[in-house]
């Protein structure tokens, strides 16, 4: 398999999603199927969407772990996966619910969890579309395989945003 490394310019938006760029990475590598999204906020790109904050129109007011345990193994196509990156994003959005953030909410434990539950419920052949500032992904040690990579740079002093799709090759390793 090829894998594309594109780089493009794009104004930052807390919305990932609704940025131009990212959206149109989103269109080209959804497959046909059930696409779910753990960290919604205000997209109503997936099926099935979940936002801790009741604020947001969503499905389910889970936190993402619970959310995504809700789901039969290999019963998902495509998982939208853009969760708060920093301890301050995590801080502000728990902060705003009233709930503190804890060691176990930033502990690399608590996001290996999450990503083993998508390891679990995608679909072999399904994708899982990452965004944040890593190309980290789910993971070769979950089954999956890196299949395209988008650069999206924000200029100034923002952070890229780094869009990633993975196809799940494997069902167990």
């Amino acid at each position: 398999m090829r894998l594309d490394i594109d780089r493009v310019w794009a104004m930052p938006n807390k919305n990932t999603f609704s940025i131009p760029p990212i959206e149109k990475f989103i269109l080209e590598e959804l497959i046909p199927g059930l696409t779910i999204d753990p960290f919604a906020n205000v997209s109503k790109i997936a099926d099935v969407t979940n936002d801790l904050d009741p604020e947001y129109d969503t499905d389910y007011h889970l936190d993402a772990l619970e959310f995504l345990k809700r789901f039969d193994t290999e019963s998902v196509d495509t998982l939208l996966f853009d969760p708060p990156y920093t301890p301050r994003q995590l801080s502000e959005c728990y902060t705003k619910l009233g709930r503190s953030v804890t060691f176990k909410d930033t502990d690399a434990s608590f996001w290996s969890s999450i990503k083993d539950e998508a390891q679990r419920i995608i679909k072999p052949g399904g994708k899982v579309l990452s965004f944040g500032w890593n190309s980290q992904g789910i993971g070769k040690t979950r089954g999956f395989k890196l299949e395209r990579v988008l650069l999206v740079c924000h200029g100034g002093q923002h952070n890229d945003t780094i869009c990633v799709s993975e196809r799940k090759v494997q069902s167990r390793l």
